[in-house]
């Protein structure tokens, strides 16, 4: 029975991704980015990851998708949203995406992984206590970073969306 769930949260998964990359309409693409993450809250139930689930449905599918719904009604989306992408931008997809398709075959032929991977006790950062303690002791630094990354942006929306004043 179990099977049959991943299976179906899975479905809806790349369902909604799929409906993201492909939507015109900003609002539209956010509300399929929505299914997208609580189907992957799903999926966290079915690996009895309860605590990753219930933060993966608080953090990204309430928090942060309110701040990305705040960025959509803020900008200007309309004017952007009529322009043609260049053969420039087809041909950054196409590199990105062959990129991306070698890091994967990468990673999955690596043995590294496999044998690392054999190695983790069954109960490996199990408790709260120590999932909280390396993220803030061995992952500090990428913590860091990806707030620091998170507050750049949040500039740069503020600074996009700020209009030009006209003088008369």
């Amino acid at each position: 029975m179990t099977d049959i769930f991943f299976y179906i949260f899975s479905i809806v998964a790349l369902a909604g991704a799929f409906g993201v990359v492909i939507s015109r309409n900003t609002v539209n693409g956010a509300m399929c980015l929505i299914v997208t993450f609580l189907s992957m809250s799903a999926l966290f139930v079915l690996l009895e990851a309860y605590f990753l689930a219930v933060i993966q449905v608080l953090v990204y599918a309430g928090a942060v998708m309110v701040l990305f719904l705040f960025i959509i009604m803020l900008l200007d989306v309309e004017e952007s949203a009529a322009r043609k992408t260049s053969v420039y931008t087809w041909a950054a997809s196409v590199i990105a995406f062959g990129i991306l398709i070698v890091g994967v075959v990468a990673i999955y032929s690596a043995d590294s992984i496999r044998t690392k991977a054999e190695s983790l006790p069954e109960a490996s950062g199990a408790s709260l206590k120590a999932f909280g303690y390396e993220l803030f002791t061995t992952y500090l630094l990428p913590m860091q970073l990806t707030g620091f990354l998170l507050l750049i942006a949040m500039i740069g929306v503020i600074a996009l969306s700020k209009k030009a004043k006209v003088d008369s």
